[in-house]
């Protein structure tokens, strides 16, 4: 008996996953998944920018469709641009994984629920996070992630981004003391040294829509739920109304 009572109350403790520390965050964005014209825009950066490498294997075209009020014709038109997929298919990608390992390295991952598990600052400060360094293979790095095998997509737009280095014969944090010159250097601040199609602010917009997408993505069925919120707490207050009077009634005779 002791030995059963152990065993419930060993699986009834809860145990705490330890997850990785995710690395320095430097933008943040707060999303908006009622923002249905940004999450229209979203969708179309990301059928146009990100989809021939990442797929959303658990999301369909139909159900982007529905929930951001895009007409089937529309879709059809702007944001399919394979003939192997249809309207209501998922939103695959025509990239085998064998042939991305062997142009980057690594197979891109599917990003329907890459914002549940890094979350929009993640996402949103890793777009905005890419500079130019020639010592990479794709020409390019990222301060959110070092070494990424990912190019930079979204040059076009934003144009090319530096880092910009700045030296002092102070220590600072987060400088590194060069033993040639004996100088502290620190290399935190990026600088668009050759504009893109988009100024800066148009172009943060626009990554802000693309991670409002990858918000939408990662949970659908939040606009549904956030719509039905307020019907369930009516009909639990009337629920509550007729339980208490049903009580009263019950307990009347008992007192």
């Amino acid at each position: 008996m002791k030995k059963q009572l152990f065993a419930l109350l060993f699986a009834l403790v809860p145990f705490t996953a330890m997850a990785a520390p995710l690395p320095p965050q430097p933008f943040s964005m707060t999303p908006d998944i009622s923002d249905e014209a940004s999450l229209q825009r979203g969708m179309q950066l990301y059928t146009n920018y990100c989809m021939g490498c990442h797929s959303l294997e658990h999301q369909r075209f139909s159900r982007a469709a529905t929930d951001l009020g895009m007409p089937q014709d529309l879709v059809e038109e702007n944001l399919i641009f394979s003939s192997q997929l249809a309207f209501n298919d998922q939103m695959h990608i025509g990239m085998q994984p064998g042939d991305s390992v062997n142009w980057f390295g690594v197979s891109p991952p599917d990003l329907t629920l890459f914002n549940r598990i890094k979350g929009p600052d993640y996402i949103y400060s890793y777009l905005l996070g890419f500079y130019r360094d020639p010592s990479q293979p794709l020409g390019v790095n990222n301060i959110v992630l070092e070494a990424s095998a990912m190019p930079n997509v979204l040059e076009p737009l934003q144009g090319v981004q530096e880092m910009v280095c700045t030296e002092t014969n102070r220590p600072v944090e987060g400088a590194e003391l060069d033993p040639l010159t004996g100088m502290y250097q620190s290399c935190e601040v990026l600088q668009v040294t050759r504009p893109g199609s988009m100024e800066p602010e148009e172009f943060e917009e626009a990554v802000y829509d693309l991670t409002n997408f990858l918000v939408y993505v990662g949970e659908p069925s939040r606009l549904q739920a956030q719509a039905m919120a307020p019907k369930v707490l009516i009909f639990i207050f009337i629920f509550g109304i007729f339980a208490y009077f049903l009580k009263r009634e019950y307990w009347r005779d008992v007192h």
